[in-house]
């Protein structure tokens, strides 16, 4: 298996999951029984997903961003760039789900806070996973030189 198979497969697996998994979420994310303050329930394991998933974009964007100006490594950084877009998305797709299915407000257990952070971190990845994008294909579009 080549490098190229194995990132896309590392990359399509989680979201494949993710997509296939929030009909669900957004079906047990509705509780009728008041919760802890320290409870664990499934909208705040969701929000906190798509939380961490957005945070992972962020990080990867930025790292492809670096290396789209030429500060780390060789490489163009358009792999990590699509990654952080992919990851963005997913977070704010996710953390959408868990917004919408909240019945009430903060505090209750639903996740509506880390909803809200998921779809801002999520934004904020696909920001800087499109800049990179832009960057890197800038940085490999070699302009013509000059001959006089």
């Amino acid at each position: 298996m080549s490098v190229r198979h194995l990132l896309a497969a590392a990359v399509t697996v989680p979201l494949a999951i993710c997509g296939l998994a929030t009909p669900a979420a957004a079906h047990v994310l509705t509780q009728p029984d008041p919760v802890s303050a320290y409870a664990l329930t499934a909208g705040r394991l969701w929000s906190a997903v798509a939380a961490l998933l957005g945070l992972a974009g962020v990080a990867i964007g930025g790292l492809a961003l670096a290396r789209a100006a030429g500060r780390i490594g060789t490489g163009s950084g358009r792999r990590g760039a699509v990654v952080a877009l992919a990851a963005g998305l997913a977070g704010m797709v996710i953390g959408g789900l868990v917004v919408a299915a909240a019945d009430g407000g903060p505090g209750t257990g639903y996740g509506i806070v880390g909803g809200y952070v998921a779809l801002v971190v999520g934004l904020v990845a696909t920001v800087v996973g499109g800049l990179a994008l832009a960057r890197s294909r800038r940085a490999t579009a070699s302009p013509r030189p000059r001959t006089g």
